[in-house]
């Protein structure tokens, strides 16, 4: 169990640090949802630094869970149009 909890992770923080990597903002950083785009990435950014915070600590558990709610926040920012993603990547759920 505790290997599967440990490749989890694994492919989480690498799949949320990818992510970030490929997600672009479509939209000026002055208006309303270029903003609400920065905020996003904001708190994808935040929850992957604490994850890596997590599993410096020895918690696994609290950094999967934090990979997976930033994935989730920079998601839903792609699904919302906040974000252009390369089309030929299978990170988000467009």
């Amino acid at each position: 169990m505790a290997a599967d909890l440990e490749e989890k992770t694994d492919r989480y923080e690498r799949m949320l640090a990818d992510a970030l990597a490929v997600a672009e903002p479509r939209l000026p950083a002055d208006t309303p949802l270029g903003e609400a785009a920065a905020d996003v990435t904001e708190m994808a950014e935040s929850y992957l630094d604490d994850g890596r915070h997590f599993r410096d600590d020895g918690d696994p558990v609290n950094a999967l869970a934090s990979y997976s709610y930033g994935y989730g926040w920079l998601d839903a920012g792609v699904r919302l149009g906040l974000f252009a993603v390369p089309d030929d990547t299978e990170l988000f759920t467009t």
